[in-house]
């Protein structure tokens, strides 16, 4: 099950130290850290790899026992969200943002002033949906994060309600993308938010957010 944490003990996630105009969670040089770059790598290696390539089956069979080696190790669900909600845990592993979770570009955002959030990422295979272009759900994951994000930096942090996604043009890969967003206008607990992705200076895709002011849930029974 999910508890809900009461508003003092919150913790928002909005900087990581005062004055710094980072917004998301930055690497840090740790075994947890480099390992989900190393796996990143893989993910992205494979997505390169012809499916006949003869090193495959040496590589295959050496994946296999990391993955033996570390799900032998692994924490009970509820220990491992327990201490992801503690303090900046939980953004380190946001699937947008996280840099300790393989799946995540990552994404990192700043305050680019004037209420605005934003990141340069640039997208390879491993997130490709039309050929050479960028899934259109992956599309939409960096932008919930990136809307999520600036609501955090006006102080209006919550709950995903409506995310209205506009494909207005392919995004490709191998191309710096900036994603941004910026809060519209809070309306007692409800956040109205903006954002879009910009390739070559063209916006491809646009967002429109309707958040809910809450507490943010933590683990409790999860097993």
């Amino acid at each position: 099950m999910i508890d809900w944490i009461a508003p003092a003990r919150r913790k928002l996630l909005s900087r990581l130290t005062p004055g710094d105009p980072s917004l998301t969670a930055l690497p840090i040089d740790d075994p947890l850290n480099d390992s989900a770059i190393a796996v990143r790598r893989i993910i992205g290696a494979l997505a390169r790899t012809a499916p006949d390539d003869a090193a495959l089956p040496a590589a295959a069979a050496e994946l296999e026992r990391i993955a033996e080696a570390l799900e032998s190790r692994t924490r009970p669900v509820r220990a491992q969200l327990s201490q992801m909600w503690q303090g900046e845990g939980i953004a380190r592993h946001d699937p947008a943002t996280g840099p300790e979770n393989p799946i995540a570009p990552p994404l990192t955002m700043r305050d680019a002033g004037n209420g605005w959030a934003e990141g340069v990422v640039t997208l390879g295979l491993p997130y490709q949906g039309p050929p050479a272009l960028v899934h259109g759900g992956v599309s939409a994951l960096l932008l919930d994060g990136a809307l999520a994000v600036a609501n955090e930096l006006s102080g209006s942090g919550g709950m995903t309600a409506q995310l209205e996604i506009s494909y207005r043009r392919p995004t490709p890969l191998y191309v710096p993308l900036t994603v941004r967003a910026r809060r519209l206008r809070r309306d007692g607990r409800k956040v109205y938010t903006m954002g879009e992705i910009v390739a070559d200076g063209q916006v491809t895709v646009s967002a429109q957010g309707l958040f809910i002011v809450t507490d943010r849930p933590r683990a409790g029974g999860a097993e």
